[in-house]
């Protein structure tokens, strides 16, 4: 399997189990109600785009048209969709998780364009803090000072309390981030 950039790979390691259940269902007729489903759901939740796209993928259209006009997030799983359905082989594995070390620029990058009014990035950091808040422990703790950042707030201590360690060594990876000079 070819390496992806890291950015990439963090995208299809967060959104593996949808890539993987597409892939899966999608391929098989008695599976086609949970296929359905999981294209509903996803429509539901704003992947209005993506869903298009992977219905097109799915029909059998491979051409990169196919993905035309998908953000960045929407492109690489769409990607991924495509190359599993040539090769299973190179579908994620589901239950690997990300490292949420890794995460610090994208999400920097995303609060500092929503910060200055980008309204997808916006959205999409909006969404990724409401889906933390519902996972609710560090991550929840997370999301509550997802506003604040985007406001503009970068105090560490202030930002940092109530977090256990890990939570609190991903909130300081992005803090290092958005003073990074190009970012500014």
């Amino acid at each position: 399997m070819a390496v992806l950039p890291e950015r990439e790979q963090q995208i299809i390691s967060a959104h593996a189990p949808f890539i993987c259940q597409v892939v899966e269902s999608s391929q098989n007729l008695e599976r086609r109600p949970e296929y359905e489903a999981l294209l509903q759901t996803a429509e539901e939740s704003g992947w209005t785009s993506l869903v298009s796209a992977i219905r097109k993928i799915a029909a059998g259209q491979r051409e990169l048209n196919a993905i035309k006009g998908l953000d960045e997030e929407d492109r690489v799983i769409a990607e991924a969709i495509m190359r599993g359905l040539q090769d299973p082989a190179t579908l994620p594995d589901p239950d690997n998780r990300p490292d949420p070390a890794l995460a610090a620029p994208g999400l920097a990058s995303m609060i500092l364009a929503a910060s200055r009014g980008n309204v997808e990035a916006l959205t999409l950091i909006s969404n990724m803090a409401e889906q933390m808040s519902r996972v609710g422990g560090p991550m929840a703790r997370l999301a509550a000072v997802i506003r604040p950042l985007i406001n503009g707030e970068r105090d560490p201590k202030r930002l940092c309390k109530g977090m256990d360690s890990q939570t609190e060594h991903v909130l300081l990876g992005i803090l290092e981030e958005l003073r990074q000079p190009e970012m500014n």
